[in-house]
């Protein structure tokens, strides 16, 4: 698997591969075309395929709010996960938030996604906190995680 910078022109693969997952955000599309806009917040968008030439397989995007990051989505197609390719691609967030020298990466996730809190429990995330019914169809608890970076 690669992990490279996600643009524009992947933006009808990460849609067809968020779209069946129950757990994504669903942005629209014009959100993720904000997402590659530089005049906006600061954010980075990967995405990991298994070569240059095939459609990715999971991606993620992640906001700076100097001098943290926020984890704002991250997908793994359903026949690539249990792989690698989610530690993969939140291990170059991580490596990306210690080259801007940021001091933290923070996330939320639905309480539900046992899979996900897995991942980033043992990437060393902590639990900080809950959003009560934070997440909708269906309303859901969001479980808000932290890693303070060295």
């Amino acid at each position: 698997m690669q992990i490279r910078p996600a643009t524009a022109a992947d933006i009808p693969s990460i849609m067809q591969l968020e779209r069946p997952s129950a757990t994504a955000g669903h942005w629209t599309e014009e959100q993720y075309h904000q997402a590659f806009q530089r005049d906006g917040a600061t954010r980075l968008v990967l995405v990991g395929a298994e070569d240059s030439a095939t459609s990715p397989a999971g991606f993620l995007v992640a906001q700076h709010l100097a001098p943290e990051w926020e984890l704002e989505t991250i997908v793994v197609a359903s026949t690539f996960r249990r792989k690698g390719l989610g530690k993969r691609l939140l291990d170059s967030l991580l490596d990306a938030a210690k080259k801007t020298n940021s001091t933290a990466v923070f996330l939320e996730v639905r309480e539900s996604n046992v899979p996900a809190r897995t991942l980033y429990e043992k990437t060393g995330f902590e639990r900080t906190g809950r959003r009560k019914s934070y997440y909708t169809n269906p309303s859901e608890d969001a479980v808000l995680y932290r890693l303070t970076l060295p």
